[in-house]
């Protein structure tokens, strides 16, 4: 998914995201318009990140969307049941909670001259509902999770892509993500999930 792709949101949260950007873009170009006032203002240097579904080890999960995947671990290392509100098959893009606060102080120091955008997706990787129970399952084999699709928030996540295009960033400014999906799991989300509930 390029920046220009896949930007006709489906929700009040999507369009509202939208919005920001292009008000942002318009105080960073367009405001006061050159031709029309005779002292233009000093433009805004506007930088904006299309974060994938982020997930911290720290925090619970809260219900958003693409929740999905923590809570099927937060249930699973609490012996509770879980029944996941999207289709085995559904796919997005996560990333660790560290990732994305880089990501934002990288992008900050960038020099404007540098940058060919003022809106960069980002991503680091990508996995289904049913990849997420595989790794649900490897931490803590007696999980009980199962699949039973909400229409509506299955109707939101289908309107998203299934992994997105952060070419541009990684060229503008030379983002790379320091969790994979192996890091992720290993190294960040399962020894504070394991720690938080003395699994």
């Amino acid at each position: 998914m390029k920046e220009e792709e896949w930007d006709y949101p489906h929700t009040m949260y999507g369009c509202n995201k939208l919005y920001c950007e292009k008000l942002g873009m318009y105080y960073g170009k367009f405001f006061g318009q050159k031709h029309l006032d005779e002292n233009p203002p000093v433009m805004l240097d506007f930088r904006a990140i299309r974060f994938p579904g982020l997930i911290s080890a720290f925090t619970l999960p809260s219900g958003g969307t693409s929740d999905y995947g923590p809570e099927m671990l937060h249930a699973s290392a609490q012996g509770k049941p879980y029944a996941c509100f999207v289709r085995a098959d559904t796919k997005i893009s996560f990333m660790a909670m560290p990732d994305a606060i880089k990501s934002l102080l990288v992008l900050m120091d960038v020099p404007r001259e540098k940058l060919s955008n003022t809106v960069y997706n980002i991503a680091a990787f990508a996995l289904t509902a049913e990849e997420f129970r595989q790794r649900a399952l490897k931490a803590f084999p007696d999980a009980k999770i199962t699949f039973d699709p909400n229409p509506r928030r299955q109707g939101i996540v289908d309107s998203w892509p299934e992994d997105v295009d952060d070419a541009r960033a990684r060229k503008d400014w030379n983002w790379t993500p320091d969790y994979d999906v192996d890091k992720f799991f290993d190294e960040y989300f399962l020894p504070e999930i394991r720690k938080r509930y003395g699994k």
